[in-house]
């Protein structure tokens, strides 16, 4: 059997007094695109940060490759060793550094040579069709650009798992729609595993191998999707 890309193991998290995930548990096979749903609170987001080493969990572990990458309290190894790329709900794209800079950062955080950065970042930009868009600021670029500018960054650093949280929530249906087949046939080729957390079933419709539903903090169906 196949080491699983990211393996939660029985994690629950408190935030403050909300008991945000309560013993849960999934593996995400290499090359997967899981798609996570359900009603605001129920604990998506939550279980997207701690795979992605943004919160520790309470209890449980999370692997990845087949690697511990964090335990009860503690990170065992940082995000940004963890070859993951992140969309956030917000984007959080740095506003004082241009589309360019941006990329650089990250590129810089994972150790990529500085004379490498400028062409793997200009590359990323091509691949989501915003090329010429480097040297603006984030708030010089309508929604949908902005939007590719996310997805550009997340996946400059060539991650081996994408992570995305509710990233076209704030786009008209029509945009949606076009960034959500953009992106499916983007990891088709560049085969990447992703786990995307959304309220919108038309999104896992259009975009899942398996559909994980969850309510309340708890897992409660794991579904193949079929084409």
């Amino acid at each position: 059997m196949s080491v699983p890309a990211v393996a939660v193991s029985n994690v629950s998290k408190r935030l403050g007094s909300h008991q945000a995930l309560t013993d849960v548990s999934l593996d995400v096979s290499s090359g997967d695109a899981i798609v996570i749903v359900g009603p605001s609170g129920c604990g998506k987001t939550t279980l997207l940060r701690l795979i992605a080493g943004l919160e520790v969990p309470d209890a449980g572990s999370i692997s990845a490759n087949g690697a511990r990458v964090a335990e009860p309290g503690h990170n065992l190894v940082p995000p940004h060793d963890r070859g993951l790329g992140f969309v956030f709900q917000d984007l959080a794209l740095w506003p004082h550094l241009t589309v360019g800079e941006n990329l650089g950062f990250v590129l810089g955080s994972a150790h990529v040579p500085r004379a490498e950065r400028a062409s793997r970042g200009q590359r990323a930009l091509d691949m989501m069709r915003i090329g010429q868009l480097g040297g603006r600021y984030p708030h010089q670029l309508s929604g949908g650009e902005q939007q590719r500018v996310a997805l550009a960054r997340a996946l400059v650093g060539q991650p081996q798992v994408l992570l995305l949280d509710e990233p076209f929530s704030s786009l008209d249906p029509d945009l949606r729609a076009t960034l959500r087949a953009e992106l499916h046939q983007l990891r088709r080729e560049l085969q990447v595993t992703m786990v995307y957390v959304t309220h919108d079933r038309e999104d896992a419709a259009a975009l899942a191998d398996t559909v994980v539903e969850m309510r309340a903090g708890c897992i409660t169906a794991v579904t193949p999707f079929h084409r």
